[in-house]
This record gives C-alpha cells, sequence and structure tokens, in this order.
C-alpha cells in the first residue's frame, strides 16, 4: 500500500516567474522621459549580533530616457561594493531544487526493475551617524561619491523633504514620486544613495527605448533591525512588483503577519506527508508536529484571507488582489556546501550506472544474457541497500558550476539562506519591509527546503 500511494505522488515546486522582481529603490529621469523597474533581485545577509545588514540589489529597468538615475535609502550611510555580474544567476544555479533519482537499467527486461520504492518525481531543473555638524549648514549635503562598477553614486542626507526634491531637479532629474515619500525616509533620518545609468551599455529596443540590468551593487551598513526599503518602490510600479529574496541569516527568515510563507509552505508539506517512505525531507515532519495544535488555526487564517493552495500550483491572488509568499529553497548550509562552491566537493550526487560494462550486443547470447542479467540485479540490489530511498540529483551545465565559484566568501557554512518570493500589491507596500526569524507559536522554523516534494494526488 505504502508503496502504491508513493507512486500515485507527483512533484511539488513551484514554477518559477520569469522577470519580475522588487525593488530597493526608485529610478528618476529627465523630465518628459519614463523610466519604469519590472524586477529586482536582493540577496540580504544579515548579522544580528554586529547589527550589521548588508544586501545585493541589481535592478532591472525599461524606459526611454538616455539617462536616468535611482534612489536607495539606508538607515544608515553605506559602504557601496561591486559584486560580479552574474552573482544571482549563480545563486539560482545554487539553489536548484534536487530530485530523487533510483539507478535504471536500459538492458533488462520489461518488469524486471519493479523493486523498492519508488517516485514518480517531475524534472526540472562608523559610517552609520548622522553626521549633523555638517547637516547644520545645508539641508542637503553629500557624504560620499565614487564610482562602484559602471555606477557613478553619491550618498546624500537632508533634512527637508523639500530641499531634496529640489536638489534632484537641480541636477536634471525629475523625480517621479511626491515629496511625502522622501518625507518618509527623511523623518526616520535614513540616508539616500543616488545612482547614475548610462543607457548606452544596454540593449536598445526596436522602438528606440530601453532595457537591461544594473551592475550588482552591494550596500554594507550598520542596523538595529533587518529591514528593506520597500515603500519607495511604490514610485516605480503601477499596480504590483514580485520580490525574489535570497536572505543568509543565524536563522530562517520570514515576513511579518499575513505576508509569512507559512499559509502556502504549511499546506506543501501536508501534501507531501505519505508519499514518502522515509517521511517528510529536511525536517519537514518535525515543523508540522511542533506547530500541530496550531495548523487548523493558521489555515483558518489563510482561509479566511483567501489564500487557498491547489497542490503544484502557484498561489492565485485573493479579491485584494494579495498574493501569499512561497518559499522556494532553504537550507543551513554546512562546511560541505560551501566545499561545493570552491570545485572541491560534488554539485550533484551521481546514480550508479547499473548498465556499466554491458552492451545490447553482448545480450545476444542467450546463456551470457541470463549471466549479465544476474549481475545487473544484484548491482539493483546492492545500490537499493544502500540508498534505499534514492539518490539527490540536480543538473545544470559545466560552465554554470565552475562559475559557483564567484560565491565563495559570499555565502557562510552555519548560516541559514532562505529564498522566497513575493508579489506585492501597491497597498502591501506603504511602509519599509521588516524581515523577522521564521517562527510561528512560539515555535521556531527550522525546516529546510532543497528537493522537490512529491505530493498526493488532488
Amino acid at each position: 500500500m505504502a508503496r502504491n500511494r508513493a507512486i500515485l505522488c507527483g512533484a511539488l515546486a513551484w514554477i518559477v516567474f520569469a522577470g519580475q522582481a522588487d525593488a530597493a529603490c526608485c529610478y528618476f529621469s529627465a523630465k518628459n522621459t519614463d523610466i519604469l523597474q519590472p524586477a529586482q533581485k536582493v540577496f540580504i545577509t544579515w548579522d544580528p549580533a554586529e547589527k550589521q545588514e548588508t544586501f545585493t540589489v541589481q535592478p532591472k529597468f525599461e524606459g526611454n530616457a538616455l539617462d536616468f538615475g535611482m534612489v536607495i535609502p539606508t538607515p544608515a550611510v553605506p559602504k557601496l561594493h561591486e559584486m560580479p555580474r552574474e552573482f544571482f544567476k549563480h545563486l539560482a544555479v545554487y539553489s536548484i531544487l534536487k530530485k530523487r533519482e533510483f539507478p535504471r537499467s536500459e538492458l533488462l527486461p520489461p518488469l524486471i526493475d519493479v523493486d523498492g520504492p519508488l517516485f514518480l518525481l517531475a524534472d526540472r531543473a562608523d559610517t552609520g551617524s548622522r553626521l549633523a555638524k555638517v547637516a547644520k549648514k545645508s539641508s542637503v549635503v553629500v557624504l560620499q561619491s565614487g564610482v562602484v562598477g559602471s555606477l557613478d553614486y553619491k550618498t546624500i542626507v537632508a533634512d527637508r523633504a523639500d530641499d531634496l526634491y529640489q536638489w534632484l531637479k537641480e541636477h536634471k532629474y525629475n523625480y517621479s514620486g511626491d515629496e511625502a515619500t522622501l518625507n518618509h525616509y527623511i523623518q526616520k533620518k535614513w540616508f539616500f544613495t543616488v545612482m547614475k545609468i548610462d543607457t548606452a551599455q544596454m540593449k536598445r529596443n526596436k522602438d528606440g527605448s530601453y532595457a537591461g540590468e544594473v551592475t550588482p551593487t552591494r550596500f554594507a551598513f550598520p542596523s538595529d533591525k533587518l529591514v528593506y526599503p520597500l515603500k519607495i518602490t511604490q514610485i516605480s510600479v503601477k499596480d504590483k512588483t514580485e520580490a525574489l529574496f535570497y536572505v543568509q541569516a543565524p536563522h530562517k527568515v520570514d515576513l511579518p503577519g499575513d505576508m509569512t510563507y507559512q499559509y502556502s509552505w504549511v499546506p506543501m508539506l501536508q501534501s507531501a506527508m505519505g508519499c514518502t517512505p522515509d517521511g517528510l525531507p529536511g525536517k519537514g515532519v518535525h515543523w508540522l508536529k511542533a506547530i500541530e495544535g496550531n495548523i487548523p488555526v493558521l489555515l483558518a487564517r489563510a482561509k479566511e484571507l483567501g489564500f487557498n493552495f491547489v497542490s503544484g500550483q502557484r498561489p492565485q491572488p485573493n479579491q485584494k488582489g494579495h498574493i501569499p509568499t512561497t518559499m522556494e529553497w532553504a537550507r543551513k548550509l554546512t562546511a560541505d556546501d560551501i566545499k561545493v562552491l570552491k570545485g572541491e566537493g560534488p554539485f550533484s550526487e551521481k546514480v550508479p550506472n547499473v548498465d556499466e560494462g554491458f552492451s545490447k550486443a553482448d545480450l545476444k547470447d542467450p546463456a551470457r544474457a541470463e549471466a549479465i542479467y544476474k549481475v545487473i540485479r544484484a548491482r539493483l540490489e546492492k545500490s537499493r541497500k544502500e540508498r534505499p530511498f534514492g539518490y539527490l540529483v540536480r543538473e545544470a551545465p559545466a560552465d554554470d558550476v565552475r562559475d559557483l565559484r564567484f560565491l565563495a566568501g559570499h555565502l557562510q557554512a552555519g548560516l541559514f539562506i532562505t529564498k522566497f518570493r513575493k508579489i506585492f500589491a501597491r497597498d502591501e507596500m506603504n511602509d519599509d519591509l521588516l524581515l523577522v526569524p521564521a517562527r510561528h507559536n512560539g515555535q521556531d522554523d527550522i525546516s529546510e527546503y532543497e528537493e522537490i516534494l512529491p505530493t498526493s494526488p488532488p
């Protein structure tokens, strides 16, 4: 019965949307030109002991401005560093979900290779002070300037939103938002990093507009809380924007309140229950047991919000246009994970080739064929005893695997990386985003997600 149930289980992994992602910044451009920000990815590292936050952003843009800028607010004066151009591609390759595979023989007669657990799995691949002494002489003060990658930048501070608004205009840029948004950050005594973009280096569309991605840039600054500048994003979007977060911290990270990914994560785990003979992978069963008494309340709240989980499908918006957050990958990194980055450890497990040394031509002689079948069956049996639940496999081009070395130094053993996606509606961007430890009903969520979860049929 258990084996039949496993065969009926399908694979569960969210279909990743291409392109759309959130912003830590907004764009501003010359008058009578237009720039939109359809995409951005962010990698955040949080050190709560040192009160230090870094985030790397790579915005995508499209529009008809010949040159334009972007402004990124931070709670302290940041230090800027250029990051590898394809940093987020490397992260995407590193976080490819694994799938379980078992040795298969192409030479055994039909119906021979049927023992052992089977799974129907789908492929898929100090500077933080305000410097008030300087600010007394002028409301807008340039604190630092320089070049990071191909981007010129200035970090400025202001006491009045109208002064900052005027400063942007005097520098031949028309800030597309209102003074109220700027004042939101001025009242919090935040700082603004302004970066100029040269579209001559970007792709030009047939209609004369430009599209491209900005050089990934890392911002490092002291902060009392793990915060992400979300409110300013409203300026560069129409009705919604999509965020792809990679957060590295001593603990698993979640979004607060009803933005939590637990509304989709818990149903995913429940759907996978009973589909794997060894139980849920990545401490999933431990998480469900830890919050067992509160799961009905959690799911009732999800239903109240209009968040309906359908196995194998991306969440749909509720009547307000809100979509639940989805977790896409999570793991507490080990020393072996870091070895993968350095090329000192395997990117994927390898499924043994039980047919090795034999070919179809060897089967023409019936007596020899039977001897070969015996060897293959012995290999299959040996493999299934050693790895009764299969091998965890993922695939990527060899060059992409080698390029994971660019992540070395950025990813750290002992820290948790949580990758999750959230589509924000405009009314969900009225304040900045405070990221919180993944916890529910007083229990810490330490469950991991690095392999495709099997699911029961609907």
